[in-house]
Order: C-alpha cells, then sequence, then structure tokens
C-alpha cells in the first residue's frame, strides 16, 4: 500500500517522502484532502484522477481475490472487517473526495466489464427455450408475473424485436429516396437474426402535401418531402433450430419511426376520425396515423394493404403449423403498429395470435377502439420511458389526471395494453438530465429494458448489452466519467462506425 501512495507523489517530492519514512503519519498525505489547503480544486480533481489512475494500474499487476466473493469477519475489537474486496474499496474513496462518488464505478473490479460493455461485439442474454411457454411470452396473459421484476426471457425477447426495428431504421436510412415514376425495386436489409427472412417490403404514403412555394423555397430537401416512404418490413422464422426454441413460427412486422416532413406533418393532425371499417362511432383514432395507413401512393399500395396481403399468403403457405404474429415499433412505428395489428387480427378466418411489441408510442386512438382491439385478443405490451413526452401525447395539454377522468369520453385519448415502464436517471451510465432527444432514443431504450431488474432494483448489476452504440449516438447524455474512460480504453468516438454486414450474428447460435 506505500507503494501505491508513493505513486501518487509527485516526482519532485519522492527523496523528502523516502527520507522521512519513519515518521510518516505526522506528515501530510496526499490522500488527506484537508491537509492541502494550497491546492485548488481544479488540480485536487485532477491529482483524485491521476491517483486512481495509479492505483489501477498497481491493482492490476497483482493477483486479486474474486471480487464478489466478500466475507465479513469480526476482529478483537469488535469492529467488522472486510476481505476480499480491491485495495480500492477498502480506500473508500467515495468518502474521501465527496465530488468523486461515481469513481467506485472505475475500480478494478469495474475496469473488464466497462471494456465489454464500451465493446461492439454484442453480449447477448440467455435465449432458453421457450417451448411450451411460447403463447405466455408472447402476451396470451397480458405478461402477468413476468414484468416485476423482468423475466429473463421476456427481456430477452423485447430487446429482439427492438433489434428489428433497428434494422428498419437502417434499411430506410441506407436509401430514402423513392422514385416518383415506378415502383420501387426490392430492399435488402441487413436483420439482426439470420433465422428470420425478410418476406415483404412495407411503404406508407401521406395523404397531405408541401405547397408548391416550399419546393421553389428549399429545391433540395428531396427525399424528406416525399409523400410515399419505405417505412418498415415482414419477416418469417425460416430456421429450424429457432422454430423448435420458440415454439412456433414467428412472423414478424416492423416499423419505424417519423423520418420524411410529410410524416411530421401527419404525427400533427391529432383530430380523432372515426374507424372507416366500423360501424360504432365511439371507435375513434387519430386522423394522421388513419392516413399514412389507409393512403396508397402513386406506384405502391397503402400500409393497410401490403400488410394484409403478405399475412395472408404468409397463413396460407404454413398452414397446419403453429404461427405466431408480432408486430413491433418505435416512435410513429409504435402507433402504425396497433392500425396494422387491428387491420390483421380479422384478416382471415383462423388468424394467429397477434401481439405488438411497442417502444415509445403515443396515443394512437380513444377508449372505444381500446376496446375494439382487446375484443378482437390483440394483446399489446407498450415500453414506455418515464421521460419521453411522445407517450404522454396526444393529450398531454389536459394533464394527465384530467386524461384518465375523461376516459370515457369518445374525444378523448387512451392508451392501449400492457405497461413496462423504465426510467432513464436509473441508468448509471446516463446523465440524469438527458436532453428530450436520448429520452426517446430507441437504442436508450434497448439499454434500459435489457439493464432493468424490477422496480426496487432498476438496472441491474451483469447487464449484457454493449454501450458503444449509445456512447456514439447519444455521447452528450452519457456521464462524462464513462466517455473519457472509453478514450483511456483506446476506444475513441471516431471508431464507433456501426456498418450493418449483410447478415448479421445470430444471438441463437
Amino acid at each position: 500500500m506505500m507503494i501505491g501512495v508513493g505513486l501518487t507523489l509527485p516526482a519532485q517530492n519522492l527523496n523528502v517522502f523516502n527520507t522521512r519514512r519513519a515518521s510518516f503519519k505526522s506528515q501530510k498525505s496526499p490522500l488527506n484532502p484537508t491537509s492541502r489547503r494550497h491546492v485548488s480544486s481544479a488540480s485536487s480533481t485532477e491529482l483524485t484522477r491521476e491517483t486512481l489512475s495509479n492505483l489501477e494500474k498497481l491493482l492490476q499487476k497483482s493477483n486479486q481475490p474474486d471480487p464478489e466473493r466478500v466475507v465479513k469477519t469480526s476482529t478483537s475489537n469488535g469492529s467488522i472487517e472486510t476481505k476480499g474486496k480491491g485495495l480500492l474499496e477498502g480506500l473508500n474513496l467515495s468518502r474521501i473526495w465527496p465530488e468523486m462518488k461515481a469513481a467506485e464505478e472505475m475500480s478494478p473490479r469495474h475496469l473488464n466489464r466497462l471494456q465489454r460493455l464500451l465493446s461492439k461485439t454484442m453480449e447477448y442474454s440467455p435465449r432458453n427455450n421457450l417451448g411450451s411457454r411460447w403463447r405466455e411470452y408472447h402476451g396470451c396473459n397480458d405478461w402477468s408475473g413476468l414484468l416485476d421484476p423482468l423475466d429473463e426471457n421476456l427481456r430477452r425477447e423485447v430487446v429482439r424485436y427492438g433489434e428489428f426495428v433497428q434494422a428498419a431504421y437502417h434499411g430506410f436510412h441506407s436509401n430514402p429516396a423513392m422514385s416518383t415514376d415506378e415502383a420501387p425495386l426490392p430492399r435488402h436489409v441487413a436483420l439482426p437474426d439470420r433465422s428470420y427472412k425478410v418476406t415483404k417490403s412495407l411503404y406508407t404514403t401521406s395523404s397531405v402535401g408541401l405547397p408548391k412555394w416550399v419546393d421553389d423555397l428549399a429545391p433540395d430537401l428531396g427525399w424528406m418531402t416525399q409523400r410515399s416512404s419505405w417505412i418498415g418490413y415482414v419477416a418469417v422464422c425460416d430456421d429450424k433450430r429457432e422454430i423448435h426454441r420458440m415454439g412456433r413460427r414467428d412472423i414478424v412486422i416492423a416499423l419505424r419511426g417519423t423520418a420524411t416532413c410529410m410524416e411530421w406533418a401527419e404525427n400533427f393532425r391529432a383530430q380523432l376520425d372515426q374507424i372507416p371499417e366500423s360501424d360504432d362511432p365511439t371507435q375513434r383514432v387519430e386522423r394522421g396515423f388513419l392516413s399514412l395507413h389507409k393512403t396508397r401512393g402513386a406506384h405502391v399500395p397503402s400500409l393497410a394493404e401490403l400488410v394484409v396481403e403478405e399475412v395472408q399468403r404468409l397463413i396460407e403457405m404454413y398452414k397446419g403449423e403453429p404461427l405466431s404474429i408480432t408486430i413491433t415499433g418505435h416512435s410513429l412505428g409504435a402507433a402504425l403498429s396497433l392500425l396494422v395489428a387491428d387491420e390483421i387480427s380479422s384478416c382471415a378466418p383462423h388468424v394467429p395470435p397477434v401481439a405488438v411489441f411497442s417502444f415509445g408510442g403515443p396515443r394512437v386512438g380513444n377508449k372505444g377502439f381500446v376496446e375494439r382491439l382487446n375484443k378482437k385478443n390483440v394483446k399489446v405490451l407498450r415500453i414506455v420511458n418515464n421521460q419521453d413526452l411522445i407517450t404522454k401525447v396526444p393529450g398531454v395539454f389536459i394533464g394527465e389526471k384530467a386524461q384518465q377522468q375523461q376516459q370515457d369520453n369518445p374525444w378523448t385519448y387512451s392508451h392501449v395494453g400492457t405497461e413496462l415502464r423504465v426510467d432513464t436517471k436509473m441508468s448509471p451510465y446516463l446523465k440524469s438530465n438527458v436532453d428530450i432527444a436520448c429520452c426517446h432514443d430507441l437504442e436508450a431504450y434497448l439499454h434500459l429494458v435489457d439493464g432493468y431488474l424490477s422496480s426496487k432494483c432498476p438496472f441491474r448489476s451483469n447487464a449484457k448489452r454493449s454501450l458503444a452504440k449509445l456512447l456514439h449516438d447519444q455521447g452528450s447524455n452519457v456521464k462524462q466519467l464513462y466517455t473519457h474512460k472509453a478514450l483511456s480504453l483506446n476506444l475513441e468516438r471516431d471508431r464507433f462506425s456501426f456498418p450493418m454486414p449483410s447478415c448479421l450474428p445470430s444471438p441463437s447460435q
């Protein structure tokens, strides 16, 4: 330990320290901030970091006991002595330097885990055989008993479906423009799981257009002002091992969030319109979402027509097999997922179980629409970030309490399904004052779900998901302690590029 202290001293003081070693206890120690009144606050913080760095280097050279095996024994004077912990924990640095409370997270027992989390190599939570319980994980009992604490199998399935939505975002941004003169060509999508194959591309079309003066004023907006856009895909599990693991063949419909100006314009059309296929005037949904769902493009069918046609084809192709239909989306995609679920739940005589996994979705319809989905036995799991404003609109302007009191009003919005609520503030890696974009970011959602354990323990210590993409997408919202450590681990920001290979490794293998 004396060697470790010596390493923290400035070089010019080494001789002095060595000559006075016998009277060490009476000297002012650099580990005692009360004895260094002449040192400025900035240099004190810098010396603190230098101290931690030197101690880490020293401890990395020595053999450490298992940090998780901590044994407490009583000493002769009745005090409790802790054995098996690292030396940094024994120093109780958060007490010595209150401004460096997070420093304990950078101790050697955390360095290996942090380096793994900052790696671009994905590590997945256990992916167990769902077998006969697949209906339970698909929501047949509204996920009762699986959310608090969060079941590890359900956590893995939720993250997996979120990654399908990330593939939809990447598929769009890799080639966002669409021709106005001809039908679009088939689009390649790099799926996060190679046990699935894409069978259909999906498109949405806005019923509104920008005035001509906008094109004259800003002619270079390009795809941002196109009325029809690629929004997602239909994929089906085609791997025998994965089908056996899941207990059925799964059909996935993945939808991205808002990207174009026309989609933003539709988002703000918040009037409640009656569902065209419904004879009940109390069943209403938001006008903009309904427009994107039902409007045909110049060279593409509507989203409703595309999904119904493809689902009917797949049901007929795999007749006799156990099937499930899982619809997943983020933001606008989460809203459209509910309309798609409503559409396909009655598109055939015997439709497989339909479940929706939505991330950061807004309200879509009123209580009549909620009851409509419940009667059709559509199961919905809404993953909601407590700080995400998008999940509170439309209807936030009258207040949450007033919103609940007016649930029976046909002109009041209502949420659908079962809620899994996470919280940005519970992540040890994100700042407590993250911006609005981070609260709604899909990667931040997956980071929070992967870390969530229960309402009493909001973030588990053995979270598996890599922090690299979160640091790349939301670097300004990650605590500086971790961004600095990423740099010290030679994980420079310019290395955080995420080229999607033609086929990503399957987590099931």
